[in-house]
């Protein structure tokens, strides 16, 4: 700052640069990754940069140096985004880390443009100001809300996220276009701080003096965005009210010192250790083609004759004891060891909201032969076969295939298997997708006579989409509720849902041939 040829206010996105964000990505970036191994590399030139910018005027040189943060931030971006896809929507706060760690390109970018005198359509000054809101309340606030969630998950801390995530985007949008939209957006922002607080208050930390610091680091935001709000009011009223010099002194200080600098030493006092260890249930190593038929899955059988299944499971009793075969109905139990005596009609009922989505997916799914659900809801009958599935090829064990088709056409081809983790019995279930396999691990629940199976369970239960080497849980959700309707009969339904919104429901009617 007493070097700078720029004004005072300047060092606040340096202190971020060459401080704040380098100093909290060591703690969450992992030893044996590659971008640890080029980190003080990377950080080395970046460092280098970054202060010459901030202490020499204009120069010739200034592109390449502004390139060489950008390339820094890019690098931590594609961290992010390497992170998010070998675990997916698993863990929350992980996911927010995730994304303090992409937001970081947008602020690199938006420096960028700052330094080179790009012309983007706003002042030198909101571009600047748009670089530092993407390093603070976009990088460091997610990756600190993230910290957060080790220590304290629960619902709220997961609303929370759901506020505080996207916020950043649209409060950018706002303060670029749209004033309502900035004043909707601080009003959301003031809702997620406030419950920050609250929930770094009922958080258990290993050592006082990161207590204090990180409450005080909230606590902080909680003051600044007071202001934030009554600076948008004004735009949105066209009455000023607090003017950006006050933001810059007031705002700009307290974020920089209190919630970065307190926020900093809190968690590097005691960084808490991520719940994150990978999947380590068995994956189906079947992925498909363009084409999802009867040619491609003949590629796959077992060639073994005199092997041959007739139920999706051998013997129900390796599901307990999260059953118990002596009060769950017998007809459920003989269907799923003996699926092939059994004739299946189903009703597809489509949500509303999801309907135009629903008749675009169809334009895909009818080409490649898989999760090829019909648009319309009449009762159709679903016939099927099961094929015995070459282990050796598939990767897992007792591995058979349910064919289901409706006129011929194949609805679901879906590759079944088990395994056990934590003294549960898994049903593990994959379906080839293109160049790809989506698994489904469903926990097996009993309710009075009834049959539940379900993805929405603890240990490995989930919907994975597995691509080369990731393993990717998706934002969905299944559960099958399958009963006993009368002798012989059973009726199922199969519900599913897309970030807890219900989008799909398949009701099932079971008659035994």
């Amino acid at each position: 700052m007493f070097f700078s040829v720029h004004p005072w206010h300047f060092f606040m996105l340096t202190a971020a640069q060459l401080v704040f964000v380098p100093l909290i990505l060591l703690k969450v970036v992992k030893k044996d990754s590659t971008l640890y191994k080029y980190y003080s590399f990377l950080l080395v030139f970046s460092f280098f940069s970054v202060s010459l910018l901030q202490t020499t005027a204009s120069t010739k040189w200034d592109v390449l140096f502004a390139s060489t943060y950008t390339l820094f931030t890019l690098a931590v971006a594609l961290y992010g985004i390497q992170r998010f896809f070998k675990r997916g929507f698993a863990y929350v706060e992980e996911f927010a880390i995730d994304a303090g760690m992409i937001y970081l390109l947008i602020g690199g970018l938006w420096h960028f443009a700052y330094e080179v005198d790009i012309n983007t359509g706003f002042p030198p000054m909101l571009t600047w100001l748009t670089s530092i809101h993407f390093h603070y309340s976009a990088c460091l606030l997610p990756i600190f809300v993230g910290l957060l969630g080790r220590l304290h998950k629960t619902k709220l801390y997961r609303i929370v996220c759901l506020i505080i995530l996207p916020a950043p985007l649209l409060l950018a949008l706002g303060i670029t276009f749209f004033p309502w939209l900035e004043f909707m957006s601080v009003l959301f922002y003031i809702l997620g701080i406030y419950a920050l607080i609250f929930l770094s208050f009922k958080a258990s930390f290993g050592h006082v003096l990161q207590r204090w610091c990180i409450r005080l680091s909230f606590g902080s935001l909680g003051i600044t965005i007071v202001f934030s709000l009554l600076y948008a009011a004004g735009n949105v009223l066209g009455t000023p009210s607090v003017s950006i010099h006050f933001m810059l002194y007031s705002h700009g200080i307290l974020n920089c010192v209190l919630f970065a600098g307190c926020g900093l030493l809190g968690w590097c006092i005691s960084p808490p250790s991520s719940k994150d260890t990978g999947w380590n249930f068995p994956i189906s190593q079947i992925r498909g083609q363009r084409l999802i038929g009867d040619q491609f899955l003949s590629t796959y059988l077992n060639k073994n004759q005199e092997l041959s299944y007739s139920g999706l499971v051998d013997d129900m009793s390796k599901y307990e004891p999260g059953i118990n075969l002596q009060t769950l109905s017998t007809v459920i139990i003989d269907f799923y060891e003996n699926t092939s005596q059994y004739k299946l009609y189903s009703e597809v009922f489509w949500h509303s909201w999801f309907v135009p989505f629903a008749h675009i997916y169809y334009l895909f799914s009818r080409r490649i032969q898989q999760i090829n659900l019909p648009l319309s809801r009449a009762r159709a009958e679903m016939t099927g076969s099961i094929l015995a599935i070459s282990d050796e090829l598939d990767g897992r064990t007792n591995t058979r295939a349910w064919v289901r088709k409706i006129n011929n056409e194949n609805i679901f081809t879906a590759l079944y298997s088990s395994h056990q983790a934590d003294q549960k019995t898994y049903m593990n279930i994959a379906l080839p997708l293109p160049w790809s396999s989506m698994i489904g691990v469903l926990e097996l629940k009993q309710q009075g006579e009834k049959l539940l199976l379900t993805s929405n369970g603890d240990g490995d239960s989930g919907v994975f989409l597995a691509m080369n080497q990731y393993i990717f849980k998706l934002p969905l959700k299944e559960q099958f509720l399958i009963a006993e309707a009368e002798e012989n009969h059973l009726s199922a339904i199969h519900r599913m849902k897309i970030f807890n919104i219900p989008f799909l429901t398949i009701n099932y009617l079971i008659h035994k041939k």
